[in-house]
């Protein structure tokens, strides 16, 4: 390919400019291991061919049965031994390695009577007519007129009391899947059948759900987990599809296909950083595999990276999908904007080209929503900003750190510092500071954010002691030092008027609580307060109005409604006089 890739080059593309930064790449991610029954298997490859519909999977053809190579004429002279922790293939090594006397390692060799049939069924015959003299009826599970195998060897199921070398459990296709994905009938022609088929008959054992048995028909085969991967994604149960393919690609971890496949059930799961990964992963094992690209760049694309974007639209060729290209330089022009507008300090320009930028296709871009955060703050507009938070992407930070580097994620968290901050949880925010000045030691507003919020933070509980010990001067006092860092904080100015309404301070309370108000029009607490003011100054009308919204809020507030009641009365009472 003509261009770099643009995970590989030093800068982290058009946000660096907004964000004044370069990220860092994560490793590649790489898969866990699960073992095969027959770990010598050769795998096979499927057709990466894509279904003629609109899902957003790859499909492979119907791979042909396998040819099963029987015994050949001289089988009889050595028939296998079988003990309880035995399958069928440790008998055929067992056999191999007898000696000249026909002994194993393991006792003497068992000889077919000679009353039973020639050829491999009689011989079949005879080991079940042993078995059951031996050990009991009741042990062996005939599979097919040529297949037999002990019940406590029934391929890829792992039996109680199994265990591998080390001492742990085998691993199986069934522990990838999710609850729901055990308990779903198998479809017949095409339906899925109803009312429940696996209750247990009386004195039998119950019969195990249907989709366990599809997972064991695969026979631990990636091919066949991909079908039934395909088969939930396209029925809309993404988790137990993802959970399939993650089972493909524990047999098979260099098939790029399965990874694909998997990165487009976990975005529609909504989780578009582990999905973005897995693309990657899938160009790293396959640079050529067009889909992957157009896939990767559309998640690009919402995650607000618009310049890796478009590089993976043109290595995805005839793939690339053109509205989602013209999202990307739409979301693009826009963060050029941003970056102008942060530069300048233009807080109501950057606020109008975050949103654009979020209408325009990076409806899952934490940093964008970031920027919005910030603007809003600094338009003093907190409510506001807390729902841009609230509603954004809720992004693990671990998660952001190896998608977005050290210097992204480090403005994020300044972002969710000075949010928490001014929604009071002080401890989050100063952790979310500290977190952001060790990611970016060398960003001036990480290291001001910190200070101020260890200030507020240190402000806030010496005021609460004090109030706790009824020293409301003091406490007044205490909560003004840290507005003088953070002056529009509506945390302490609620605590201030409520010292201020205690020591009689009427006027200065509803003050504190107007700029609460007016920064953040939905703090019940300080509307509360100011009511509570209202009616010990026995301004009725006003202490009415604050009620009603009040009790519009909440309903079920009786002190609310008692205030309301008691106001109103006192204002009809008033009104008469």
């Amino acid at each position: 390919m003509g261009d770099i890739s643009p995970e590989k080059k030093s800068g982290c593309g058009l946000l660096s400019a907004v964000f004044g930064g370069r990220s860092l790449w994560p490793r590649k991610l790489s898969s866990g291991s699960l073992h095969a029954s027959n770990p010598n298997k050769a795998q096979r490859a499927g057709s990466d061919d894509g279904f003629s519909d609109t899902s957003n999977v790859e499909t492979d053809q119907k791979q042909p049965d396998r040819v099963i190579a029987r015994p050949g004429p001289n089988y009889s002279k050595s028939p296998p031994v079988y003990s309880q922790h035995q399958g069928l293939n440790a008998s055929y090594h067992q056999n191999q390695t007898r000696n000249d006397t026909g002994q194993s390692g393991h006792g003497p060799a068992r000889k077919v009577p000679q009353a039973a049939p020639l050829g491999l069924s009689g011989e079949l015959e005879s080991m079940i007519a042993d078995h059951q003299k031996s050990k009991g009826a009741g042990n062996l599970v005939r599979a097919s007129s040529s297949n037999v195998m002990l019940f406590g060897n029934l391929g890829n199921l792992r039996q109680p009391g199994n265990a591998t070398d080390n001492g742990s459990n085998s691993a199986n296709v069934l522990d990838y899947l999710p609850r729901t994905a055990k308990e779903e009938p198998l479809p017949i022609n095409g339906k899925y059948p109803t009312g429940n088929n696996n209750v247990a008959r009386k004195n039998e054992e119950p019969e195990k759900p249907v989709s366990l048995c599809r997972a064991v028909s695969t026979r631990m085969d990636p091919e066949q987990l991909k079908i039934l991967g395909n088969e939930d994604y396209k029925n809309g149960r993404f988790a137990e599809a993802v959970a399939l393919y993650e089972a493909a690609i524990s047999i098979d971890p260099n098939k790029a296909s399965y990874r694909s496949n998997k990165s487009a059930a976990l975005t529609a799961l909504g989780k578009l950083l582990e999905a973005a990964f897995e693309c990657r992963e899938a160009i790293r094992i396959d640079p050529f595999y067009q889909r992957a690209h157009n896939r990767l760049a559309t998640l690009y694309v919402r995650l607000g990276e618009p310049e890796k974007a478009v590089y993976h639209f043109k290595q995805a060729g005839s793939d690339a999908d053109p509205d989602a290209m013209n999202k990307a330089r739409n979301v693009q022009f826009h963060l050029n904007k941003c970056s102008e507008a942060k530069r300048q300090r233009d807080w109501n320009t950057l606020l109008k080209e975050s949103n654009f930028s979020i209408a325009g296709g990076a409806d899952s871009a934490p940093l964008i929503f970031a920027l919005k955060a910030e603007a809003l703050l600094k338009l003093n507009r907190h409510q506001e900003a807390i729902e841009t938070m609230a509603n954004g992407p809720n992004f693990d930070i671990d998660e952001c750190m190896k998608f977005f580097g050290p210097i992204g994620t480090a403005t994020l968290l300044i972002a969710h510092a000075q949010v928490d901050m001014v929604e009071g949880r002080f401890d989050d925010a100063v952790a979310a500071a500290q977190r952001a000045s060790r990611l970016d030691a060398n960003n001036k507003e990480a290291n001001t954010v910190l200070r101020k919020t260890r200030a507020v933070a240190t402000a806030r509980a010496n005021g609460n002691e004090l109030f706790k010990t009824a020293r409301y001067a003091e406490a007044c006092i205490a909560y003004g030092e840290g507005l003088n860092h953070d002056p529009h904080n509506t945390i302490l100015l609620c605590n201030r008027a409520a010292c201020r309404s205690k020591l009689n301070e009427y006027d200065k309370a509803i003050e504190d609580c107007n700029a609460a108000l007016n920064v953040r029009p939905a703090y019940t607490k300080a509307r509360l307060r100011r009511a509570d003011c209202y009616a010990k100054m026995e301004n009725w009308a006003a202490c009415v109005q604050d009620c009603e919204v009040l009790i519009r809020e909440n309903p079920e507030d009786e002190e609310v409604g008692r205030m309301l009641k008691e106001a109103k009365a006192q204002l009809k009472q008033h009104n008469q006089g």
